[in-house]
């Protein structure tokens, strides 16, 4: 049995010791987790609807990963032709990124190997376009055995139906859906950890493009 394997009620008893509950494996842990920032790239990100909000929480999840250590990687699709990650996020992150021509990011080779050597067991996606790049990663990550989250305030795509079919793709293909407020309380578990008033700040910026 797994540990996402349903168990009995009196399983689940039986695993409590001391009167603590253990974490639920649906849960992100910070130490197994790592981000991918997929292609904000300059001009991608003109044609995306709701583009400044999304940009907003995808800084707010760099910020947050970098004060909890989380692993963070960055692609970009062609940049040859597409551009760069755009600069108010490239400044953010001290890794270079990944260039790719697959929309799927399952050929960025050196991702993939630190993934499988820290080792990362969960990633969290966010960026570009939701019905491509995004859509299609969660897919191959998912079939090679790792947990999945979307952070759907933190992607989006240029056309409305696009989005929302491939937000119910991933969903019913077993992609946990989350957003960014909730990637970060659940990042830093405990509001007795050093980093929790650094966490708070950014939970509590108010958007300035809503």
């Amino acid at each position: 049995m797994n540990e996402n394997s349903p168990i009995s009620s009196n399983q689940r008893l039986s695993n409590i010791s001391d009167n603590l509950l253990q974490r639920s494996p649906k849960l992100m842990q910070p130490e197994d987790t790592g981000i991918i920032v997929i292609d904000v790239q300059d001009k991608l990100i003109e044609a995306i609807a709701n583009k400044q909000t999304v940009l907003w929480n995808i800084r707010r999840l760099i910020d947050a990963a970098k004060l909890l250590s989380i692993d963070i990687s960055i692609t970009e699709q062609y940049p040859e032709k597409l551009g760069k990650t755009i600069e108010t996020l490239a400044k953010r992150i001290e890794v270079d990124a990944m260039p790719k021509f697959a929309f799927s990011c399952n050929e960025c080779s050196q991702i993939i190997h630190k993934f499988t050597t820290l080792p990362i067991k969960q990633v969290l996606l966010c960026g570009i376009e939701a019905h491509v790049c995004v859509q299609q990663t969660a897919l191959d990550l998912m079939f090679n055995g790792f947990d999945v989250f979307v952070a759907v305030d933190a992607t989006n795509s240029r056309n409305k139906i696009d989005y929302n079919i491939a937000i119910r793709r991933m969903e019913s293909a077993g992609v946990t859906l989350t957003t960014t407020e909730a990637a970060l309380f659940e990042w830093c578990q405990r509001s007795d950890r050093a980093e929790f008033k650094a966490i708070s700040k950014l939970v509590k910026e108010d958007n300035p493009y809503d």
